[in-house]
């Protein structure tokens, strides 16, 4: 069983077009969206979920109400100004604080300094992990809750869950659909994988951030290719990037042309390569044998 990672070094790129089209493309597969803050992979490939289970990130402060003095401690020290004070019906402040869930980071500060320990610490929900089936094979996704954090975490349980799932069903390949960027999920998405494939356009900030991405790879010593979203609007620098690319051992996979088709298919909440023969839907299929190719050199 091999692990590929699709990643870009920002959002909206093309990454997770590209990998709804090799999710057609591949053999007997698990699917894995690790993108938890901005899931999407799911819009094009309409999955029925199967299992949905709680994902917990943490845990939330709570003042117990009849054990608080009303000292002010805590609203007094929180960084976050997650604790307040709350207004009555005749404008005068409350006597005793509140804590505002949203805002709590869970440092557990105020639970230290109240002199009465009126604060406790619960498990708190942070979002959802799902295991769906897609006509493409098992899929597993999650999303996080409004303002909630520990995405790298849930990233690494979307991982195992796949991998859970790719032993028990002999599958040969996990496709993973990475966050952008270079931060802790990402770092979560890549670690371990066979392959990553880097996502970027012809332009400064996508060569900047190319580079960024390839730093990453090259860190924990994955082998990497690279794929030129939208070449054609400025060979110039496509031929740069790919030139650069080279320098750091990431390989070109292909270029992908610059197509509506992509846009519609995104609007019909479908992968492109379900659009019908076109010549962008050929470029995706190049960059897949590309990616073929590296893995059966491993």
């Amino acid at each position: 069983m091999k692990e590929i990672a699709v990643i870009s070094g920002k959002g909206g790129t093309g990454k997770t077009s590209l990998t709804a089209a090799f999710a057609t493309l591949g053999g007997k597969k698990v699917l894995a969206d690790c993108d938890v803050d901005a899931a999407d992979l799911h819009l094009v490939l309409h999955p029925e979920i199967i299992r949905e289970e709680i994902f917990i990130g943490g845990s939330k402060a709570a003042i117990r109400e009849e054990d608080c003095t009303g000292c002010g401690l805590c609203a007094e020290h929180c960084r976050f100004r997650a604790i307040g004070y709350s207004v009555t019906t005749n404008g005068e402040q409350a006597e005793k604080p509140i804590i505002n869930p949203i805002f709590c980071e869970g440092c557990r500060l105020c639970a230290r300094l109240c002199p009465v320990e009126a604060i406790a610490f619960e498990p708190a929900e942070s979002g959802r992990l799902c295991v769906s089936g897609t006509p493409c094979g098992p899929m597993v996704h999650a999303r996080l809750g409004v303002a909630q954090g520990n995405s790298g975490k849930l990233v690494t349980l979307v991982r195992q869950e796949a991998r859970t799932i790719a032993e028990g069903e002999a599958c040969e390949l996990i496709i993973i659909d990475g966050p952008p960027g270079v931060g802790c999920p990402v770092i979560a998405s890549i670690t371990g994988v066979n392959l990553a494939l880097i996502v970027t356009e012809p332009t400064l900030s996508g060569r900047h951030d190319l580079m960024r991405a390839a730093e990453l790879t090259a860190h924990f010593r994955i082998p990497t290719l690279v794929c030129i979203n939208k070449w054609d609007i400025h060979p110039g620098m496509t031929e740069r990037i790919e030139k650069e690319a080279r320098d750091h051992d990431v390989l070109p996979a292909g270029r992908i042309r610059y197509d509506r088709l992509v846009t519609d298919a995104q609007v019909q909440r479908t992968n492109v390569l379900a659009c019908g023969d076109s010549a962008v839907g050929e470029d995706m299929k190049a960059v897949w044998r590309s990616v073929e190719s590296a893995l059966s050199n491993q």
